[in-house]
């Protein structure tokens, strides 16, 4: 099941992608207009009941869908309820690349998950133009990673619990301006201007990867395969990143965890290889999709 939100009209929906990809079911149908208003409704209210209901409308395609062309696809959450929860240096090849290129003395002291906080009013969605913010910086970085979805409240959760906590995992393009992040010496500021935080094409549910899981995480810019990792290089894996987070801190339906990103950021090549106009950036979770967009 990959659960989408997509434009119709002048309405933002919650929906979930047919078997084939070509068309979308929309929740109005299956449960009754109104009944999920956002894709954080339906993951904090939605049951076992209900998610037998969407597999058993994909098996049976008994409910009229929407293809592609009569809709746009958007971030599955377009507004999360409150800033990204993200995860630093968590590939152990990344640490190494941002050891030199930052030349941050903290660095050299991890041992425990590095966590910051991404701002956003609004998260872009898949072939929507990023607008780079090069006047203010035009050090402009890409950064693919895994992002998991909260699908239950909880705090303190135990290791061998934190998948009872996930409602599913999406793709997430953490974009940064490196040069606000030295001139600021920590990460929100240059990771939180308007337009760069990047998520989809879906959240696909728990139930369709084993865990652990151990997924690709690729980006390519203008086609160059940038970066090539799998979520089993983490330094953290996911079960002991929920588990300390929520050490003390509450935990929501809808939060976002964005959990790392691999070696090969613009940053980390001599010379950079930072993102301009009309770059085109693409990152890639094969079992979830493809997260596309262009910079303008």
């Amino acid at each position: 099941m990959k659960f989408v939100t997509y434009r119709h009209r002048n309405g933002e929906y919650p929906g979930v992608l047919s078997r084939d990809g070509k068309s979308v079911y929309s929740l109005d149908r299956i449960f009754g207009v109104g009944r999920f208003a956002s894709m954080v409704d339906f993951i904090e209210n939605a049951g076992d009941e209900h998610l037998r209901k969407v597999e058993n409308t994909l098996e049976e395609e008994s409910i009229k869908t929407l293809s592609l062309d009569e809709i746009r696809i958007l971030s599955p959450i377009t507004k999360p309820i409150h800033d990204i929860i993200c995860v630093g240096v968590n590939y152990a090849d990344h640490l190494k690349e941002s050891q030199s290129a930052i030349k941050d003395g903290n660095l050299d002291k991890v041992t425990r998950p590095v966590y910051f906080s991404k701002r956003t009013t609004r998260i872009i969605g898949p072939d929507e133009e990023i607008t780079g913010e090069f006047d203010l910086d035009d050090e402009f970085d890409y950064e693919v990673e895994l992002a998991v979805i909260i699908g239950k409240r909880g705090r303190d959760i135990p290791k061998d619990r934190v998948e009872d906590y996930i409602f599913g995992y999406s793709i997430f393009n953490d974009l940064s301006s490196r040069r606000l992040q030295r001139e600021h010496i920590q990460w929100y500021k240059g990771k939180s201007l308007d337009g760069y935080s990047v998520m989809g094409p879906a959240i696909l549910h728990k139930s369709k990867l084993p865990f652990p899981m151990e997924v690709d995480v690729i980006s390519r810019v203008n086609g160059e395969v940038r970066q090539r990792s799998n979520t089993r290089m983490l330094i953290n894996d996911i079960a002991t990143l929920i588990s300390d987070f929520s050490s003390g801190i509450t935990l929501e339906p809808g939060d976002i965890i964005a959990t790392g990103t691999p070696a090969g950021v613009g940053m980390g090549f001599s010379p950079p290889k930072f993102m301009k106009r009309g770059d085109e950036i693409q990152c890639e979770i094969p079992k979830i999709g493809v997260l596309s967009n262009r910079i303008v």
